[in-house]
């Protein structure tokens, strides 16, 4: 049997335990977005106003952000130093177990104060498992991908996200179809947390079966390891690490703004209905989970860097339209305006996949594409629906919410043009600015 021949079927394999690990991983960490906008503030944090109560649970969301840049240092360390493969498998058991773990836990009617500590912890243990689920993820599709597909292969954990946002919401949406209000609140919102453990039983099945990617084998061969990665990457690339991480920050705020803020704008302050929002949501990203793809490909042919810039000035030409259309309060147009915030989101992220292992070395590879995709998730994911939540609160208006976007656009612009086009650069050495 040639050698192409047998290549062939062990691509096909990473391409589906990529693809499902990040299904799953980000499953788990949406659905606790969901819950935050919709329940937790009654149920963790009744003694708050409403408005409290939505900021409280949405800090114990922003937890889970400050996690990830700690486990992608973490994960980091050792997937630069024993492999890729080894270290998914623990990110995912890790993210599994915490989600089914929050599922569990009793309201604080139940325990008091006890049941917010909880939800905490587990949240920050979701964050340690997500921190080094992305990076490795997309290491593991991208130095398998032949010369030239890099945007393509990269595309296949890149459609996680899309796939577990819709899983999840779509769960929420029955749940809350076929049960009362007081139902949900009490234990339908349990039920998509205890559900991940099929889901991680299956994921922890396909990703035990493939094996490490070749550009990391070649490099253990030669005993290129680093012996503390992320130290040597802050030696070797501190400014490529900063401006990625700056570049990536849009990425977070758009869709976090999208779908976990706009979720509680629209069902809180707009009275918009949780059904249809949902609905909403749920076109959108599944319209971004296509178009991620299509940019990811379309990135092998005019390089990461355009499309990337061109997200970003789109995305500032969006940031009040998009409000606009929400607070119309017309079905259509609420589903326009998150569509077009998520297609912008979809063209920034689809060549990110790729873009980010390409600006590091292979010997700290890991490190520096977690820990700059983990980073920029603290401001534009952790800390943006909590800046919302207060702008409208303060101003009870949608203006600086939009004006908050089109600055953190403008710092993505900047942070993209500092940084070199990457789509040819040597990827067994990674030729980085």
């Amino acid at each position: 049997m040639s050698s192409t021949n047998t290549e062939a079927p062990s691509r096909r394999r990473i391409a589906t335990a990529s693809f499902i690990g990040t299904a799953i991983e980000f499953y788990d960490f949406y659905i606790y977005g969901t819950a935050a906008a919709l329940v937790f503030g009654t149920v963790f944090f009744p003694q708050f106003s409403a408005l409290a109560g939505t900021l409280a649970s949405f800090a114990t969301f922003a937890v889970g952000f400050v996690a990830r840049p700690l486990g992608s240092v973490l994960f980091g360390h050792f997937g630069d130093r024993l492999g890729r493969k080894r270290m998914l498998i623990v990110s995912l058991l890790l993210m599994g177990g915490a989600t089914v773990a929050i599922g569990l836990i009793p309201s604080y009617q139940d325990i008091g104060v006890a049941a917010p500590i909880l939800l905490v912890i587990t949240r920050f243990l979701q964050g340690i498992g997500l921190g080094g689920e992305w990076g490795g993820a997309v290491l593991l599709a991208t130095e398998y991908a032949p010369p030239g597909k890099r945007g393509l292969y990269s595309a296949f954990p890149q459609l996680g996200p899309a796939i577990g946002f819709v899983l999840g919401n779509a769960l929420f949406l029955l749940l809350n179809a076929t049960m009362s209000a007081e139902t949900f609140r009490a234990i339908g919102w349990r039920i998509p947390f205890l559900a991940s453990a099929i889901l991680l039983a299956v994921g922890y099945y396909i990703r035990m079966r493939i094996a490490e990617t070749p550009i990391f084998q070649a490099a253990l061969d030669k005993q290129e390891r680093s012996r503390v990665p992320f130290l040597d990457l802050l030696r070797r690339q501190p400014g490529v690490l900063a401006l990625a991480t700056l570049s990536f920050i849009l990425a977070h705020t758009l869709f976090y703004t999208v779908t976990t803020f706009v979720l509680s704008y629209g069902t809180g302050t707009l009275k918009i209905s949780r059904t249809m929002m949902l609905v909403a949501a749920m076109i959108a990203v599944s319209v971004m989970g296509l178009l991620t793809l299509v940019f990811a490909v379309y990135s092998d042919r005019i390089g990461r860097k355009r499309l990337c810039v061109a997200s970003a000035v789109l995305a500032a030409l969006w940031a009040f339209p998009m409000f606009w259309l929400i607070e119309t309060r017309d079905p259509l147009l609420i589903t326009l305006g998150m569509t077009g915030g998520l297609l912008c989101f979809a063209m920034l992220y689809g060549p990110m996949g790729a873009f980010l292992p390409e600006l590091f070395r292979v010997r700290f590879r890991y490190s520096g594409a977690s820990f700059a995709y983990s980073a920029a998730g603290v401001v534009g994911g952790g800390v943006s629906p909590i800046i919302a939540t207060d702008l409208l609160a303060r101003t009870g208006s949608s203006t600086p919410i939009s004006l908050y976007l089109i600055g953190i656009a403008v710092i993505c612009v900047v942070s993209l043009l500092l940084l070199r086009e990457t789509k040819d650069a040597d990827f067994t050495d990674g030729l980085a600015p």
